[in-house]
């Protein structure tokens, strides 16, 4: 059996794809967003009209990108390359997503759920965002679409605090669209609005996800990436870093420096 997999499943003019990682809770590594990006470019190509974006299982959307498998720090590409252009690739899709957030949805998974148009929880979800706990600074592009959903104040909270929030709290700052005590419940509703969504005009809806995301990325405006890109890899490279990796991977509270 394949250590992790994409499922795909057709109902109608609606496509699902499920993120099939159970063994580490669907967490995320470069292969299967690689392997997600590929079931992207298809859908694409295929003429989906709308997708639905799960994960394996009752437990989690996914539990973050997996710090195991975190390429190291060198003078290429960033550690999460690989997560920004699967974001990307969602991001340039004609049909509109609807993630359907089935457990719990931390960082790179999280940014997933973000990244499509709505966003369909259950209870007993949480969702957080933790690289200050990891002593990482979080990609701006990223950063830009929870301060677009949450506002400054929402934004804010979930990335300096690292602390994770209920669906109830995610539906209260907009982070969740809807929230249903069942998985099934929240899955027949995931399936009923993409369904409405596929029925309407392609141009015009393809249209209009198009200027949705040419004024979210207007938040960045005219920001140097050069410059942020320095500040970041000096994060990533940090004794901080490897500290909150370790702590994380055996359970304890990290001691932070400073370095």
């Amino acid at each position: 059996m394949a250590e992790f997999d994409i499922g795909v499943r057709d109902e109608g003019r609606v496509r699902e794809l499920c993120l099939s990682r159970p063994a580490r809770l669907n967490a995320l590594h470069d292969p299967m967003l690689a392997a997600l990006s590929v079931e992207l470019d298809r859908a694409a190509f295929d003429g989906v009209r709308a997708l639905v974006l799960r994960g394996e299982g009752d437990r989690a959307f996914s539990a973050g990108y997996d710090l195991t498998a975190l390429p190291a720090v060198s003078a290429g590409p960033l550690p999460d390359a690989a997560l920004e252009a699967t974001c990307q690739k969602l991001d340039a899709l004609a049909c509109p997503v609807i993630a359907l957030v089935n457990g719990h949805a931390f960082g790179g998974g999280l940014e997933l759920c973000a990244r499509c148009d709505l966003r369909i929880g259950v209870t007993g979800a949480k969702l957080g965002m933790p690289p200050a706990k990891l002593g990482i600074v979080y990609a701006p592009r990223g950063l830009a679409r929870f301060w677009a959903l949450l506002g400054p104040s929402g934004a804010r909270r979930l990335f300096l605090t690292g602390e994770p929030l209920t669906a109830e709290q995610a539906l209260s700052l907009g982070l969740l669209d809807e929230v249903h005590p069942t998985l099934a419940g929240a899955a027949a509703r995931a399936f009923e609005l993409a369904s409405a969504m596929a029925a309407n005009a392609p141009l015009a809806v393809s249209g209009m996800r198009r200027i949705f995301g040419e004024l979210e990325r207007s938040l960045l405006g005219a920001i140097d990436d050069t410059a942020l890109d320095a500040i970041r890899r000096q994060a990533f490279g940090s004794d901080d870093a490897r500290e909150g990796r370790e702590a994380f991977l055996q359970k304890r509270t990290p001691t932070f420096t400073g370095h």
